[in-house]
Parts: structure tokens; C-alpha cells; sequence
């Protein structure tokens, strides 16, 4: 059991040889092995800082999204408000426009009525003035039979003028 014995000579060469390999690890592994692991933790920080600046952006581009929404709502409320403006108006004209329409053809039909009653008034007239012609033919016949009559039909008509006049 010779390997559990502990030789002094043996101790102090494995003692120094642990040194120059600790001196040799720890003047080139060493700076190595630390480069590798700050590169990496920096490869980390920079994955980090990306995604919050990626976080960003998406939180950033959602709010722009919400207010584009909110904007391009506001503005489709404005838009159907004016077609119903618009709408209102339409049908008011059209409404004004037919009342305009209608009354000039109540217009019309006045005048045409208007038209036909002196139409209507005047052949009377001339009817009721030719039916007055025929009885007064008739009766001055019958009285310029006589010259007494003539005279005296004559004479009244020249006092109606002279008092007239």
C-alpha cells in the first residue's frame, strides 16, 4: 500500500508542479476563460437590451396602432355623420323642389281655370248680348211699325244722351 503513503519529496514536486501549472493557467487560461465569459455575458446583456428595445418598439407600435384605430373610427363617424347631413339635406331639397314643383302646377291650373272662366264669361256675354239683340230687333219691329213709336223711341234716346253727357 505504497500508494497511500505519503512521501515529502514526492509532496513538494507535486506542490510545485500544481504552481507553474496554476502560474501557466492562471497567466494564459485564465485572461482567456475571463475574456470568454465577459464576451459572453456582454453577447447576454446586448440579448437582453434587444429584446427590451424590441419590447419597446412592440409596445410603441401597438399604442400607434390603437391610436390609428381611434383616429381612422372618429373619423368614420365623421364621414357617416356628414352623409346623414348630406342625406337630410337631399331630402329637403327634393322635398322643396316638389313643393316648388306642385305649386307651380297649382299655379297653372288657376291660370287655366282662370281662363276658361272668362272664356266661359265672355261667350255668355255675347250669347246673353246676342239673345238681348234678337228680343230688341223683335221689339223694335214690332213698335217701327209705327212713326208715332219711331219718334218717340228716337227723341228718349236723345234725351238719354244729352243727360248723360
Amino acid at each position: 500500500m505504497e500508494l497511500f503513503k505519503v512521501d515529502f519529496g514526492l509532496t513538494i514536486w507535486m506542490f510545485v508542479s500544481f504552481l507553474i501549472l496554476f502560474f501557466i493557467l492562471w497567466k494564459f487560461a485564465w485572461p482567456a476563460i475571463l475574456k470568454g465569459i465577459d464576451g459572453r455575458a456582454d453577447l447576454i446583456d446586448k440579448g437582453v437590451e434587444y429584446a427590451r428595445n424590441a419590447k419597446e418598439q412592440l409596445d410603441n407600435a401597438q399604442e400607434e396602432a390603437r391610436r390609428e384605430i381611434a383616429k381612422a373610427r372618429h373619423e368614420q363617424a365623421g364621414i357617416i355623420a356628414e352623409a346623414n347631413k348630406m342625406k337630410a339635406q337631399i331630402i329637403e331639397q327634393a322635398h322643396d323642389e316638389a313643393k316648388v314643383e306642385a305649386q307651380k302646377v297649382m299655379d297653372a291650373a288657376k291660370v287655366s281655370i282662370e281662363q276658361s272662366r272668362r272664356e266661359a264669361e265672355k261667350n255668355i256675354r255675347d250669347q246673353v248680348s246676342q239673345v238681348a239683340l234678337d228680343i230688341a230687333n223683335r221689339i223694335t219691329r214690332d213698335q217701327m211699325k209705327d212713326t208715332q213709336a219711331q219718334k218717340r223711341l228716337v227723341n228718349s234716346i236723345l234725351d238719354e244722351i244729352e243727360t248723360t253727357n
